[in-house]
């Protein structure tokens, strides 16, 4: 058992998360009281933390009620079940890490707390040797725990809003109007690149609508057939044409009292955007095959990747139209333009990433942080998002680094950092970094590969850093190794 109790709890407990926190809280629930508890030796020794013991779960559901606590440990004795006592106790306080002790041990009684949710299950007569290992296991989860949600709570706060992450003075701009025009019933057209996130745009409007109890019909307008479109989103009574076995609603009236996101407007036919404008000043639809319009509640939100002013100066899309759903407009900034919320969203990636494929926290390295940013992000958010899942999978790791990075990634962000170097006009900290460490890593391979006289393979062991990570390097910079041989 070995140790004094300060020991345990400062060398075990406090390293184990790397913060001061407050002397843990145990309630003990058992029958027979604090006397003559098979383990008070033990706690005892454990001290200092803060007891309590109450002989019903009854009363401990109470006690749970009025304040918060670390771990319970749960004494069954002849006069009621393990099962039923860990039970009450657990309906209390669901997250309360447990201990079940049964003086009556048995594999069914086991396997039952176990699946409710306690920690561990301890035979009586293995206390002295097993409830110690017990504590500090569940102790040290509860604590992690706590300290996980405020560093999120503290971390993600100041970043983030809604399912956004991100600082950056364009994306301000983009909150403030969500948060504006969210509580009115105008529509809304959203603008930007593909992979910008215009549905997260469009959800967020919703959701702080007093729609949001509403429906949220999204359509693809890109994705459906033409020959289909018109059906889709306007419904058909049966024979309208060949195949109309029944009467179907349209998604225009799906979304009845709520929202209509229609992405990638600029997609639909002229005959869909005559018959949506109508829709749109009448709120009134009209099946296809129909001889009557039904009255609809609904807000359109649209969004396009397209230039739609060029679309409408062209005649491609309805100038009517077009003024009808932009009423107020959300232009969504590219991410190569979004600065430092490229870091954020790599890390966010990286964590949620790292999670579901079973590793941990996870995260990048400094030296893939820099590559992120300096890589220009055709694909927006959403080619972040998959970069750094890839690399996740990729790394054999804790963080995932430059190697573990898609090799097009690689050398095109090597190719702007180095277009960079010149340029006198970008200011700011990242950017002055980004030159320097660009000339750094022009002036390091330079003089690796003289001094190897172009041998790629020693010049990586010389460098210490595996040997492909040294070609896509020499490839962001156009560099060729051939140049070195004598």
């Amino acid at each position: 058992m070995g140790g004094g109790p300060r020991d345990w709890w400062s060398s075990r407990f406090l390293s184990s998360i790397g913060v001061a926190v407050q002397q843990p809280r145990i309630l003990i629930v058992d029958s027979e009281g604090g006397v003559g508890l098979p383990y008070a030796r033990l706690v005892a020794r454990l001290q200092p933390m803060e007891l309590r013991v109450e002989t019903t779960p009854e009363a401990a559901a109470e006690t749970l009620a009025r304040d918060a606590w670390d771990v319970a440990i749960i004494t069954a004795r002849t006069a009621r079940s393990a099962d039923a006592l860990h039970a009450t106790v657990r309906q209390a306080d669901p997250q309360l890490p447990t201990v079940v002790i049964d003086a009556e041990p048995g594999i069914e009684t086991a396997r039952t707390c176990l699946q409710a949710g306690a920690g561990d299950y301890l035979d009586i007569g293995r206390v002295e040797a097993d409830l110690e290992d017990s504590l500090e296991r569940l102790l040290t989860t509860s604590r992690h725990r706590a300290a996980e949600q405020v560093l999120r709570r503290a971390v993600e706060k100041p970043y983030s809003f809604d399912d956004f992450l991100g600082t950056s003075p364009p994306m301000q701009q983009v909150y403030s109007v969500i948060d504006r025009v969210a509580g009115s019933s105008v529509d809304v057209l959203i603008t930007g690149e593909t992979g910008t996130g215009k549905e997260l745009v469009a959800r967020s409007i919703h959701r702080r609508s007093r729609r949001a109890t509403g429906p949220f019909v999204p359509v693809d307008c890109g994705a459906i057939p033409d020959a289909l479109l018109e059906s889709e989103l306007f419904g058909h009574e049966r024979g309208a044409f060949t195949g109309a076995d029944a009467r179907r609603m349209g998604l225009i009236e799906c979304a009845d009292g709520g929202t209509l996101f229609l992405d990638e407007v600029g997609e639909l036919t002229p005959a869909v955007q005559a018959k949506l404008l109508r829709v749109l000043q009448e709120r009134r639809v009209r099946r296809v095959g129909a001889r009557q319009e039904n009255a609809v509640d609904v807000r359109v939100v649209a969004a396009t990747s397209r230039n739609i002013d060029e679309m409408v100066a062209q005649g491609e899309f309805r100038r009517d139209l077009f003024y009808r759903i932009n009423v107020v407009r959300i232009d969504l900034p590219p991410l190569r333009v979004r600065g430092d919320d490229i870091g954020l969203l790599a890390e966010s990636f990286a964590h949620r990433a790292a999670q579901e494929m079973g590793r941990g926290q996870g995260g990048l390295t400094t030296d893939a942080y820099q590559v992120l940013k300096g890589y220009h992000w055709p694909g927006n958010v959403r080619e972040l998002q998959n970069a750094v899942r890839r690399a996740i999978a990729m790394t054999r790791s804790k963080t995932a680094g430059v190697e573990d990075l898609p090799d097009e990634i690689v050398t095109a962000a090597g190719r702007v950092v180095g277009e960079c170097v010149g340029d006198s006009t970008v200011d700011g900290f990242f950017a002055q970094r980004a030159r320097h460490v660009a000339q750094f890593e022009r002036q390091y391979l330079t003089d690796l590969l003289a001094r190897h006289s172009g041998d790629v393979s020693a010049a990586a062991r010389d460098a210490r850093v595996p040997r492909g990570t040294l070609y896509r390097l020499m490839k962001g910079h156009g560099i060729d190794g051939a140049a070195f041989r004598k």
